[in-house]
């Protein structure tokens, strides 16, 4: 069974950490329910990979393959076919050789009796819980076909925000790349043969200058210990960000830094809304709801504060009245106020899709001027760091060859 590590609070604010094995996450959450905690952060950290799940890692199925199968889906069902006979049609068709065999072992499933939502829970890393949850919320409506229409929606626009946020950072990504190679060869080959010129002249040499030869010196002396000191470094960050302490510090910083700030902010709260208004229009209860979404969204703390709104939910307390008095600096104002709008008026749904497509849009606005943004930025840090060797580097050249 698989080991999870979990965050807790109870209602009197009282925090429990650890580590138990459970045969899945529920029922860890109905555990920790049952003594009066609510759980605020659970990872898997038990759980191996074998040797498929570290092969199959090479056939990462996408958004886009999602969105297709459940809108190809959505219209077999519509037409008419039994549910098992249109996933056998879908697993023939499918070329991504994972997502083929999931889809076979869930089509089995199916015609053995197991309900669609169930088959599909088996295999988390394909099907994440918003996905389980809205699609057994159409078996036990008898209303699959829109669901499946709703969530094919929600993935395009989820390939849509994804693609556009990773285009928009693909342009500043390899400028500050190729600088750190620049800076490397420069360092290591360029500047010793330069720097020959103080020694043979034996020039009494700036603070700046000496700086920059001795760790050109140590560089060329020990370039394969400098290239492995920069994977170490990176690989610990790496391992770092994936701790709990670790996305807390860097999803903090990632909130707190102007313009990236503000697409992290914005990114969130559409995925929020359009997840939240999801699963209510599917007939999802708000608390669970909300534990759900907290599962989806990328950053610690609208995960920690879905979570623990959840909770406070379950007390009969209004989510508008949460939002606004524990976590604004977390969700815009405009959520908060657009969340009262739909709780006053019994549409909070449509309310929340409407301002999905608020923040997507803003997204979309943000991704299109970024690169206009960072290019500036990334010119004055281009023109400070050149202007820093030409002081350390050519003017003491200069001032060699006046005194010859």
């Amino acid at each position: 069974m698989p080991k999870f590590k979990y965050e807790a609070k109870n209602k009197d604010g009282e925090i429990e950490t650890g580590e138990s094995v459970f045969s899945s996450k529920g029922d860890l959450v109905d555990q920790l329910r049952k003594r009066g905690f609510w759980p605020v952060l659970i990872e898997d950290v038990g759980k191996k990979k074998s040797k498929s799940s570290l092969f199959s890692s090479f056939f990462k199925i996408s958004l886009k393959s999602r969105m297709i199968f459940c809108r190809h889906l959505a219209v077999m069902i519509g037409s008419g076919l039994s549910l098992s006979k249109a996933l056998a049609i879908l697993a023939a068709q499918e070329r991504n050789k994972t997502f083929k065999s999931v889809i076979e072992k869930i089509a089995l499933d199916v015609k053995k009796g197991v309900s669609f939502a169930e088959a599909m829970q088996k295999y988390p890393k394909v099907f994440d819980s918003v996905f389980v949850s809205m699609v057994k919320m159409g078996e036990l409506s008898g209303n699959l076909e829109e669901i499946l229409l709703i969530l094919s929606e929600q993935l395009e626009k989820d390939h849509k925000l994804v693609s556009k946020v990773r285009g928009a950072m693909i342009y500043p990504a390899v400028i500050i790349v190729v600088m750190i190679v620049i800076g490397f060869l420069m360092m290591t080959f360029v500047i010793p043969k330069i720097t020959v010129i103080f020694k043979e002249f034996d020039a009494e040499l700036p603070l700046l200058t000496k700086i920059v030869i001795n760790v050109s010196d140590f560089m060329a002396a020990h370039s394969v210990l400098t290239i492995a000191s920069a994977v170490v470094s990176v690989t610990a960050i790496r391992m770092f960000y994936k701790t709990p302490a670790g996305q807390k510090f860097f999803h903090k910083i990632f909130l707190k830094i102007p313009v990236l700030g503000g697409v992290v902010t914005k990114v969130n709260s559409a995925r929020f809304s359009r997840i939240l208004s999801a699963l209510l229009s599917s007939g999802t209860s708000l608390v669970e709801a909300l534990t759900i979404t907290s599962d989806t969204l990328g950053n610690y703390y609208y995960k920690k504060a879905c979570a623990e709104s959840a909770r406070k939910v379950q007390k009969g307390i209004e989510l508008s009245k949460i939002l606004s008095e524990g976590y604004q600096d977390v969700f815009p104002y405009l959520v908060i106020q657009m969340m009262q709008v739909g709780e006053e008026t019994g549409k909070t749904p449509e309310i929340l899709k409407k301002l999905a497509y608020f923040y997507e849009e803003e997204v979309d606005q943000v991704t299109k001027n970024l690169s206009s943004i960072i290019e500036p930025i990334l010119m004055v840090v281009i023109g400070v760091a050149v202007g820093l060797f030409a002081i350390a580097i050519i003017s003491p050249i200069y001032s060699v060859m006046s005194n010859i």
